[in-house]
């Protein structure tokens, strides 16, 4: 299938640069701040942005692993038993600031079964929400607090992002299936969704 790359590795550097810097700055302080990856690229995002703010910070962070596959909806028992992965979060999430990390926001039916699994664990003084990418096409009313890149897309299309800890490279493709256009209908919605996005933003 025909692949653009969309981001290279030396974006999603620079980009995971930006983000820490903005977590630092909405959040004021770094004490007690947790940042929780969803399985599975969402772990070494995580990872990364902690390193990053580190960094900036010289202040250790807390990073914890999040596995909320018996929370999702599109997956039948069986399956999300199959699925499951290992949660670790080194300590007690209670009145304690989370931000919650993914590598690509679409539905948002994968962040709703997070914070679902979240809430099962404690009760958090705040979830905030870090993308590496956001494609639209909600179907929650779900958005990210820090977004690396918005990339529209249509629904027929898949974004892959892969890294160097689980793939091996880091970058971002979209890929779209061959002899597959966006129907009217879609193109119309990722204007509409761009707009609206720009709209918010000002």
């Amino acid at each position: 299938m025909p692949a653009k790359i969309v981001m290279t590795a030396e974006d999603i550097r620079r980009t995971l640069a930006r983000i820490a810097h903005e977590i630092i700055e909405r959040n004021k302080t770094t004490d007690n701040l947790i940042l929780v990856g969803m399985h599975t690229r969402g772990v070494p995002l995580a990872r990364r942005l902690a390193a990053n703010i580190e960094n900036y910070e010289k202040s250790r962070l807390l990073v914890g692993a999040l596995d909320f596959s018996l929370y999702r909806d599109d997956l039948t028992p069986s399956e999300a038993k199959s699925a499951v992965q290992r949660t670790d979060i080194p300590t007690d999430i209670d009145d304690k600031p989370l931000v919650l990390v993914d590598d690509v926001l679409y539905t948002g039916r994968s962040i709703r079964a997070a914070m679902d699994a979240l809430i099962d664990l404690g009760r958090p003084r705040s979830i905030q929400l870090v993308v590496l990418v956001d494609r639209g096409h909600r179907e929650m009313p779900i958005r990210a607090d820090y977004v690396g890149k918005n990339i529209p897309s249509a629904r027929h299309e898949e974004i892959r992002v892969h890294l160097s800890e689980t793939d091996g490279i880091d970058e971002v493709a979209i890929i779209s299936p061959p002899n597959s256009k966006p129907t009217v209908n879609e193109l119309e919605k990722s204007a509409q969704w761009q707009r609206s996005y720009h709209d918010s933003e000002k």
